[in-house]
């Protein structure tokens, strides 16, 4: 399986991470190949066994895979101990203090967020898409590290593979809600074309270090772009299939 880590998280001792694409997987047709979207359509062993490989590249038990049923929302859970992905609860953003649980976030477009304070052994995962990042999925998960003993000036983080500004246009509306929030937002908005381009990885980038976070990264890679390494919900919307995969992010 392709994994792309980040320097800023390599470079930590006691962590591990990987932004999985969508090569080295065992499933077809609109998921091929490594979907790990439990809710996506796919054959449920084909989606079994890629998640199975992604543990594998991580170095821990296919169990100790962890990933939330995520809603776009802002709920942080602290979990203690593995569960079954199709029972999860509701939430867009895991943290743990515990070794060899891998947390892992699902997007297809959204910004995978990754963190850890090594020193404290607590590492988040968060999943921030528009609303989750305007809503405050991102203090929500530092704020979650914190409880568990993380302090903001030590954690590192890493956005992943997202979708890039240059894919992402919106409509006048979705301007004006980001505008109403506050008028600095308009910074992330290229205004110079026929509609408004969004850039939610700069977005994202300045809310975790209004967090408080002592390190940031930025992945520099289109989901939506690159449809042989990426799985995306906008470029499959586009050309009106409508079945898509996911990939995943984890941290253990």
């Amino acid at each position: 399986a392709m994994m792309l880590e980040a320097h800023a998280l390599r470079s930590l001792g006691g962590v591990r991470h990987g932004f999985f694409g969508r090569q080295g997987g065992v499933s077809d047709g609109p998921w091929a190949s490594l979907n790990v979207g439990l809710r996506s359509g796919d054959r449920p062993d084909a989606v079994a066994t890629n998640r199975a490989r992604v543990a594998e590249a991580l170095g821990v038990e296919p169990p100790q895979l962890v990933t939330a049923r995520q809603v776009h929302g802002v709920e942080a859970v602290a979990v203690t101990e593995p569960w079954d992905s199709l029972a999860a609860p509701e939430a867009d953003a895991l943290v743990t203090d515990r070794p060899s649980l891998l947390l892992g976030v699902l997007t297809a477009d959204c910004g995978p967020i990754l963190l850890a304070d090594a020193s404290a052994g607590v590492i988040g995962a968060a999943h921030a898409g528009w609303r989750g990042a305007l809503d405050g999925v991102i203090e929500a998960v530092v704020a979650a590290m914190a409880r568990l003993g993380a302090r903001r000036e030590c954690i590192v983080a890493v956005l992943g593979p997202c979708i890039g500004p240059r894919s992402y246009e919106v409509g006048p509306e979705f301007l004006a809600r980001f505008v109403a929030e506050d008028a600095a937002n308009r910074d992330y908005f290229d205004e110079s074309g026929e509609r408004p381009r969004f850039d939610l990885r700069g977005f994202i980038a300045s809310r975790l270090w209004c967090a408080g976070v002592a390190d940031v990264e930025v992945v520099d890679r289109d989901t939506c772009a690159e449809d042989e390494l990426f799985f995306s919900f906008r470029r499959s919307t586009l050309r009106k299939e409508e079945r898509f995969g996911l990939q995943i992010s984890g941290i253990v």
